[in-house]
């Protein structure tokens, strides 16, 4: 079968770059990916891997957690607080900026 039809995308470079990376180490162009995700849409009828957002582990999703779960997660909470086992909002965000932006 000869392929015929052009894509155009636009994608971030830096996704595109990384990808590029990995489809090299499996011996794959850009243009194989593609065509084989475009034929799993094709045989599957749809996207051919689970899109969904991330869940939180169940300890941290409070839409989860039952009345006592809940409860007991504030208490330990308050306890650590007014033992001093704890970290102030501003020193917790510097810190997570530190580690995911280098600064």
């Amino acid at each position: 079968m000869q392929k015929s039809a052009t894509l155009n995308l636009r994608v971030d470079p830096e996704v595109k770059s990384s990808a590029e990376t990995v489809l090299s180490q499996l011996g794959l162009s850009m243009s194989t990916a593609v065509d084989m995700f475009l034929r799993q849409v094709s045989l599957t009828g749809g996207i051919p891997f689970k899109v969904s957002l991330p869940e939180a582990p169940r300890q941290l999703d409070v839409n989860r957690m039952t009345d006592a779960e809940l409860r007991s997660a504030i208490i330990e909470g308050y306890r650590d607080a007014i033992a001093g086992d704890s970290l102030d909002a501003a020193t917790v965000f510097s810190s997570m900026r530190e580690e995911l932006f280098d600064e």
